[in-house]
């Protein structure tokens, strides 16, 4: 780092009980004591680490309020240098006003992120440990949330560190045959690095499969809402949302475009679009809005097909249409009015629910068969789940490292192989941090919020 002392407020911005300013850096101790004196009567620097002090916060040596100074000495605060949190009450203008202390005391702007920043430069946290933080903060589901926590605590970052020295112990032994290839240095035969190679693939296999799941729970799912009119595909999105999202009436043609709504089935995100019905005719508004309809479908990940009690002729176009889009097996049949008459299974789709979106009747099967469809069962909860973009693209260089190498090694010598390994330990050392780039760590914590 360069040694600057900074400070942002770490609380959300708006009104509240409490606000707390987090300084942190070389004068992390000064520029608090600057601002804050402790009731008794002692220096902030003199008390113990993860010492909570009560006193008053002033400005210009006039008070203005009262609260707690927590202090935190190197090397063990969260970002690894001298720390103190100052909690004020929450008010916009108290905090406004200690913050504005702190910077004439001679603290600078934090940045986005430049906590989490610090500590993963100071080695308190990997990579993957500072990307799980954020995801605590932006967890849309209680399984993301989960995992997350999970991969703050290392799980994600044990397992990466595992692969990464059974990789290493095999360079070792490139590099040996590379520097003594006459003195038969390597102590590795060429079988067993290839079975070495080929479990650590399974491994990487598993996490590469991870990623739709990791998607599922964070980003979320592109859904379609499909049917033809007045079968009740706006309810559903009513319903599953939790609110008055479209208009339902008895009128066909009452949604004329696509709508999108982010929302939690189970465990799983979905981004869930309502489309217009999807049938012959209509005036040129409609047809527009049947035109994005069918867009939608050919593009969802998930489709759940909205349809009565029982399959009509006018049913048969919107099948058609997924079927035509190779959409069957992400498809979900859903039945829907059975608290008007009992679902008549037409047995087009593997996936068919008896559905009410007024009874609330069948949302656990949905709920399954989401999960089923986001590979959720697959996954474990150990937290070994890749959730961040970045990452994936990471661990799939790694994945094509290994492949190369055990490839090569059919083939050529172990020096061969060797170039595709390092390939491989390069990447998996991007992914969490050991070795990365300047550009993609300021990338990753720019999207962090400021206090964090």
């Amino acid at each position: 780092m360069d040694g600057r002392t900074v400070a942002a407020v770490s609380t959300p911005k708006g009104k509240g009980g409490v606000a707390m300013i987090r300084i942190s850096g070389e004068d992390a101790f000064g520029v608090a004591s600057r601002v804050f004196i402790p009731v008794s009567g002692k220096s902030l620097s003199s008390y113990k680490p993860n010492t909570a002090v009560y006193g008053r916060f002033n400005e210009d040596g006039i008070a203005f309020d009262d609260g707690m100074a927590i202090v935190y000495k190197t090397p063990s605060s969260f970002t690894g240098e001298d720390t103190v949190e100052l909690c004020c009450h929450g008010g916009l203008l108290v905090t406004r006003k200690l913050l504005t202390a702190v910077f004439a005391a001679g603290a600078g702007p934090a940045g986005p992120g430049e906590f989490t920043k610090r500590a993963f430069i100071n080695g308190k946290l990997t990579l993957s440990e500072a990307e799980a933080g954020a995801g605590i903060i932006d967890a849309a589901s209680e399984k993301h949330l989960g995992i997350s926590l999970l991969q703050l605590e290392g799980s994600l970052s044990r397992k990466i560190s595992d692969i990464y020295s059974k990789l290493t112990y095999l360079l070792s032994s490139v590099y040996a045959f590379i520097d003594y290839p006459d003195e038969d240095m390597t102590d590795i035969p060429v079988d067993e690095m290839k079975k070495t190679l080929s479990g650590i693939l399974k491994e990487l296999d598993a996490l590469y499969e991870s990623r739709k799941y990791g998607k599922a729970i964070s980003e979320g799912v592109s859904a379609v809402i499909a049917g033809r009119p007045n079968t009740g595909k706006s309810s559903l999105l009513n319903f599953l949302s939790g609110s008055e999202r479209a208009i339902v009436t008895d009128i066909e043609g009452t949604t004329r475009d696509v709508i999108t709504e982010k929302i939690t089935v189970g465990s799983i995100v979905l981004n869930l679009s309502d489309t217009a019905g999807i049938r012959e005719g209509g005036d040129m508004i409609e047809k527009m809005g049947i035109e994005r309809s069918a867009e939608a479908v050919k593009n969802a990940e998930i489709i759940i097909l909205v349809l009565e009690s029982r399959l009509t002729g006018g049913d048969e176009k919107v099948i058609k249409l997924i079927k035509d889009a190779g959409k069957e097996a992400v498809t979900v049949a859903l039945y829907n009015k059975t608290d008007v008459n009992n679902a008549v299974f037409g047995g087009i789709f593997e996936n068919e629910i008896a559905f009410s979106a007024k009874t609330g009747e069948g949302k656990a099967r949905l709920e399954e068969i989401i999960a089923k469809l986001c590979s959720e069962a697959e996954r474990g909860d150990d937290g070994t789940v890749i959730i961040s973009a970045r990452q994936f693209g990471a661990l799939k260089r790694a994945r094509n490292g290994v492949s190369s190498a055990i490839a090569a090694l059919d083939t050529f010598t172990q020096d061969i192989a060797g170039m595709d390994i390092e390939s491989a330990v390069a990447a998996l050392g991007e992914l969490d941090g050991r070795e990365v780039t300047e550009e993609v760590v300021n990338n990753i914590f720019s999207h962090f919020c400021v206090g964090k």
